[in-house]
């Protein structure tokens, strides 16, 4: 049975009432959700809370506290903690805050025009322990950020004027030197060669120091995937000629890795994926990805669809934000409207314009055989793919807040079977979240989609668009919906739109529930024109959340369009829909 607890001297419907009791460590020992604590642990959390809470109230403007603990009557501070009582019924937080203090004075300096500081930092304001902390980081941090990286500080005058309930504050900077970048230095690589370390990192040695800079190295590092923990610290001395050498340490992964997967849908059968990778190929932290996947086990979508690939990247190959990459694709699509075999060979460049922006480039030859209902056909195009991508969402498989776009032009010149053409796609996403006890996230999603350049009987079938599924729209059957030919037959469209849009309530912490209603357009046209045919599908989804992202149940009834002969379905998988 948990001890009781009792604060005391702070009124219950206080702010400073839940603040103390959500700082003090008695208070989670004592919790009635929590594991029962040994009388141990109740005495070394009491004695804990004397510090704990006293930073409390100096945070909350209160510099004149009294506090006390007992434990069954007894001050905690004079229980040994190697003799504890052998059982703790009844623990009594006692406090008298006394009066909230302000500031009088409150001036720090010498400060570079562009530093910012703390609104609480200001004669009348309360006088919190907080403030000052996040003034003098304020301060330092304004003289690091134009090269100043010693920046300290050097003197500090508090004064407690009791009568007039104020605390003076006086605190001096010493900025230091200006410093530039001296020599990387790197520790803990076993297999990437150390110049490439350093290639990677592109500190820019012998400029002016710039913290962002130090944390932009760190990044570069991080994202090679070829290291478990990267971390660049500054040399405690200044190096010569008023430069700060920087060491970066470094702890290697594991060379390869091994992965697998799997999403369920009942129209569109059992998806199988699996990948092997190695991080750091060529000694240079360049990485292999060999991947295989099944797609339609067991599926009403057509038949199966099988995919090969091979991926080549090397970090840091033009400059320290801009990567190499090769590919190799081997694919069959056996799918509702037409059957396709496709090899894809590409190289180009990435480029990483900072975490949430990427842009890619590269040059491609894509040759394949397909049929439709258009015939067999035989085709080599020589692309250019083109993509950018903004990633602005709070988290990859659960975002909340945030949004994402990535959008795609691919020209292509037709060496032999086709047209030369535009093949275009846009990817918008958009979330937010209202609330705090059961948040309620909105979430929405556009795809536009067009084919310009051949004709639609020209037109290399596996470009062309199709709605309907897990990816488009839910509760139509996969593909459903193109263009319907006089012959009773179905192709693609050369132009597609989709929107989204689902309402995430959250139950309790692991589950929740969703609402969804989707909606998609093909034409035979170029770009849309509102001339092609639409079709929606709604239904409610379920979401149990784990480690790695919720695990995904939804299903699905279709609304609006041409008729199909399923009633609903389901689909399973990780991660949310969008």
């Amino acid at each position: 049975m948990a001890a009781e607890l009792t604060l005391t001297g702070v009124s219950e419907d206080s702010e400073l009432y839940d603040t103390l009791l959500g700082g003090s460590l008695l208070a989670e020992q004592t919790d009635e959700d929590a594991e029962p604590a040994t009388p141990q642990e109740i005495v070394a959390a009491a004695q804990a809370d004397y510090a704990r809470l006293l930073a409390v109230l100096y945070d909350n403007g209160y510099f004149g506290p009294t506090l006390k603990i007992t434990l069954d009557g007894v001050d905690a501070a004079a229980i040994p903690p190697v003799r504890p009582p052998r059982r703790v019924d009844r623990a009594v937080i006692s406090v008298d805050p006394g009066p909230k203090f302000k500031f009088g004075t409150a001036r720090i300096a010498p400060l570079t025009p562009e530093t910012e500081l703390p609104e609480g930092f200001a004669t009348g304001a309360t006088a919190s322990l907080g403030v000052l902390k996040e003034t003098v980081s304020s301060g330092i941090s304004g003289w690091r950020a134009v090269g100043h990286a010693k920046a300290e500080l050097a003197e500090q005058e508090l004064t407690a004027r009791h009568q007039e309930r104020q605390i003076n504050a006086d605190l001096r900077l010493a900025p230091g030197p200006r410093l530039r970048f001296g020599a990387l230095a790197i520790t803990g690589n076993e297999d990437v060669r150390t110049e490439r370390v350093r290639e990677i990192a592109g500190l820019p040695v012998g400029e002016v120091f710039d913290p962002e800079e130090v944390e932009l190295a760190t990044e570069r590092l991080r994202r090679t995937g070829a290291f478990d923990a990267v971390a660049l610290t500054e040399a405690d001395n200044i190096g010569p000629n008023a430069t700060l050498p920087i060491t970066a340490r470094v702890v290697e992964a594991p060379k390869r890795r091994f992965g697998f997967g799997a999403e369920l849908s009942s129209l569109e059968g059992l998806t199988l994926s699996t990948f092997w990778l190695h991080r750091n190929l060529l000694g240079g932290a360049e990485r292999l990805r060999l991947s295989a996947e099944v797609e339609g086990i067991g599926g009403n979508s057509g038949g199966e669809d099988y995919k090969l690939a091979a991926r080549f990247e090397r970090p840091a190959t033009f400059n320290p934000d801009t990567d190499y990459y090769a590919l190799a694709e081997l694919e069959q699509l056996d799918e509702v409207n037409y059957f396709s075999r496709q090899l894809d060979l590409e190289t180009g460049i990435e480029r990483i314009a900072n975490q949430q922006r990427r842009y890619t480039a590269g040059v491609g030859l894509r040759t394949a055989e397909t049929r439709d209902a258009f015939g067999t056909n035989r085709y080599t195009l020589l692309t250019l793919p083109l993509s950018a991508e903004f990633d602005y969402r709070d988290k990859d498989l659960d975002a909340k807040d945030g949004y994402y776009a990535k959008a795609s032009i691919t020209p292509f010149a037709a060496i032999s079977g086709s047209d030369n053409g535009l093949r275009t796609y846009l990817d918008a996403r958009f979330y937010r979240t209202f609330g705090t006890e059961r948040p309620v996230t909105l979430a929405f999603r556009g795809q536009l989609g067009s084919l310009s350049g051949p004709e639609l009987s020209e037109a290399p079938a596996d470009y062309l668009f199709y709605s309907g599924g897990g990816g488009t729209v839910r509760g139509q059957p996969y593909q459903s919906l193109g263009v319907e030919l006089p012959s009773g037959d179905t192709v693609g469209g050369r132009s597609f739109l989709g929107v989204s849009a689902e309402a995430r309530v959250t139950v309790t912490e692991k589950i929740g529930v969703v609402g969804f209603a989707d909606a998609g357009y093909i034409g035979a046209e170029e770009f849309y024109d509102g001339s092609g045919t639409w079709h929606s599908g709604a239904g409610l989804g379920l979401r149990y959340a784990t480690g790695i992202g919720p695990i995904r149940v939804d299903v699905a009834v279709p609304t609006s369009g041409p008729e199909v002969d399923d009633d609903f379905q389901v689909y399973i998988g990780i991660g949310q829909s969008f």
